[in-house]
């Protein structure tokens, strides 16, 4: 069974504290059983940027510092998102610098979903942790994500409680947060926080495009992974433009539907279409037999009435339904593509050979 734990912190301070979280914000009190579960032993950071050229060298700096601390095998994937800066360049240099650093360069924006499922295919750490370039996010708060895998949990999806955004950013998230747990069932406070950990399974079975990044949890909780929720620290952003605004609404409603569909009726596409297709159908026979009856017993003329046309339309629809119903099925039935191979995508990389194995760099 999957499960949604959340959490509370005190951000004027590193350490967590034991405090009360509503009670439905919380699927399960009961105890992760950690029997089977590895500790997580090296770790995988994945981190789409576009036009951050100003952040990436403190950011690479801090990371240095706290995953140096950790004492885990490590690598650094920065994907590029196609920027029109100095990023690539950038990376480049921290390539040259460490060999824990490795790169992915997008021949054109294709948006954050597509970046991060290339990160994933090629992250190679047991746990897999992404996060923002803009220096938004605390790389502070990383042994945080560590431990509570290794509390036996799948995704541990990071909380801004007290975000450092202007309204036009937090207004719509609040708006769209909200839709999505009264819509999904999944009890977060925050599914637009991109700093998220991963088990190295979760990440991989998860399929990215569009603008799912955004509904990770959903998608994991809809495989049966176990799911935790702690507040991180969130800061201001001090170079750079952001990216989103009240524009992603819309996009992230539209989104909501797919996922929704996807999570629900992805297995069992009859479930969807047969309901109506049999309630139109019956119909349909129905005032089809009640006009035979006319005809037959009552010698009432049938053939001009409205009443017999939408007998023959509630039919054909019904038909219809089902037609979509059993082609969903089909689909259902032979739908287990391969991963996308993010090499369709870009146009270099950097540190991705044939025996590429960046974790043996910290042995």
């Amino acid at each position: 069974m999957s499960s949604v734990i959340a959490g509370n912190v005190d951000l004027d301070n590193s350490r967590p504290q034991s405090t009360t979280v509503p009670a439905d914000f919380v699927a399960t009190s009961q105890p992760i059983d950690r029997a089977g579960w590895p500790v997580i032993d090296s770790v995988s950071l994945v981190i789409p940027v576009f036009n951050e050229e100003g952040n990436l060298t403190e950011l690479h700096s801090r990371l240095t510092t706290v995953l140096t601390e950790l004492a885990l095998p490590y690598e650094i994937i920065f994907v590029d998102d196609g920027s029109k800066d100095c990023t690539w360049n950038l990376i480049r240099d921290l390539r040259a610098n460490d060999p824990r650093v490795l790169g992915l360069r997008h021949r054109r924006n294709f948006g954050k979903a597509r970046a991060l499922s290339h990160g994933f295919a090629v992250a190679t750490g047991a746990a897999i942790i992404t996060m923002d370039g803009d220096l938004q996010d605390d790389p502070d708060e990383l042994p945080r994500f560590i431990d509570e895998l290794n509390q036996g949990y799948d995704l541990a999806s990071g909380w801004k409680q007290r975000r450092q955004d202007p309204l036009g950013k937090t207004a719509p998230s609040k708006l769209f947060n909200l839709t999505v747990r009264k819509v999904t069932g999944v009890k977060l406070h925050d599914f637009n926080c991109g700093f998220k950990a991963y088990r190295r399974d979760a990440a991989q079975s998860i399929r990215l495009y569009g603008e799912l990044h955004r509904f990770t949890p959903v998608l994991a909780h809809a495989e049966g992974f176990r799911i935790v929720e702690i507040p991180v620290k969130h800061h201001p952003r001090t170079w750079g433009q952001s990216k989103y605004g009240w524009s992603r609404l819309v996009k992230g409603f539209l989104d909501l539907l797919t996922v929704f569909f996807l999570t629900e009726y992805r297995q069992r596409p009859m479930h969807l279409f047969g309901v109506p297709g049999l309630v139109s159908a019956m119909i349909g026979v129905i005032i089809g037999l009640e006009l035979t009856f006319e005809r037959v017993v009552l010698d009432n003329q049938i053939g001009t009435r409205p009443l017999l046309m939408l007998a023959v339309l509630l039919v054909v629809i019904g038909a219809q339904f089902f037609g979509l119903g059993l082609l969903g099925e089909f689909l259902a039935h032979g739908n287990n593509p391969p991963r996308e191979d993010p090499r369709d995508a870009m146009r270099e990389s950097l540190g991705f050979g044939a025996n590429h194995n960046p974790l043996s760099a910290n042995e």
